[in-house]
């Protein structure tokens, strides 16, 4: 059950779900999936944290995954699958599947405190009960679970296990390097490692991280990809440079709770989603804050 290194490298562009009236904008999605298979993005990863899945029913849900592949035109895509109960997650997995998806993004969602032994569990049903990779989403931030290396390694076991996405690691390229470096040593060879938290990306990717795992990159691809292709490519000062003209957008991610609030006004300021289009009760941001969006845009040139 091994899967094709590609599609789990390079930029993973995660798109929005836009709501309209609290229904998914089904119209908008699929410009925004349309936008990114023309953009270059090595994958799309639908229904990941920025595409708020944990807000939709199973039927948006299942929506979602056969729009998101129908518009990727051939772009491997990823499908979003985590969920409070075991049996809820293998029925994402089925409506993944049924819609062609490439592979499956899971996070061990909870409101009860899990260990690690149930974490394992869920990935270890989940690897028996399907033949579509699986990328491990540790994202403590939304989920409050944090993986350790040692379960990392356990996971990464599992057959059908492609790729670890990792929250983003502060510091300079030999501090992110050695992390990354450790977290390789534990797992196969054939499982990659992602990064996540935007502004961490052009470090991380010099440092031997694989894919980029990117909330900006569903709504702003263009300079998403540059910024990868320059690291990956072995052009670390390029990344870096690239990376700090976006240093204005990074700063409100961290002001304003992060990614998501911002990278929703991002679409909705250039046209790509309606107004209002995240699920309550997260409301977007206050026009002022808006407005400080949108100055940066204009600023970057965007």
């Amino acid at each position: 059950m091994s899967a094709p290194v590609e599609a789990f490298a390079g930029v993973s562009a995660f798109p929005l779900t836009p709501l309209r009236d609290d229904a998914v904008d089904t119209r908008a999605f699929a410009g925004l999936v349309e936008r990114l298979a023309a953009s270059g993005a090595d994958s799309i990863t639908a229904l990941g944290s920025t595409g708020s899945y944990a807000y939709l029913s199973a039927e948006e849900r299942a929506d979602i995954a056969r729009l998101a592949v129908r518009h990727a035109h051939g772009v491997p895509v990823h499908i979003g699958v985590g969920a409070l109960r075991t049996s809820q997650v293998l029925a994402h997995v089925a409506s993944a599947e049924a819609a062609g998806a490439s592979g499956v993004l899971l996070a061990p969602m909870s409101y009860q405190p899990l260990t690690e032994d149930d974490v394992f569990g869920l990935f270890r049903t989940v690897s028996e009960r399907t033949q579509l990779p699986i990328i491990l989403y540790d994202n403590p931030a939304t989920t409050r679970f944090a993986c350790t290396p040692e379960l990392y390694a356990r996971i990464a076991e599992l057959p059908g296990v492609a790729s670890i996405k990792i929250p983003g690691i502060p510091g300079g390229v030999d501090e992110v390097r050695a992390r990354v470096d450790a977290i390789r040593r534990a797992i196969p060879e054939h499982v990659t490692i992602g990064i996540s938290g935007d502004a961490y990306a052009a470090t991380a990717l010099s440092a031997g991280c694989d894919a980029w795992y990117s909330a900006l990159g569903g709504t702003l691809p263009d300079p998403i990809i540059a910024i990868a292709r320059a690291a990956l490519g072995g052009r670390a000062a390029e990344a870096e440079e690239l990376s700090g003209r976006l240093a204005p957008l990074w700063a409100l991610f961290a002001e304003f709770g992060g990614s998501l609030r911002v990278t929703a006004a991002v679409a909705e300021l250039l046209g790509l989603a309606p107004e209002g289009c995240l699920p309550l009760p997260i409301r977007g941001l206050e026009p002022a804050q808006r407005a400080r969006v949108a100055a940066a845009l204009r600023d970057l040139g965007l």
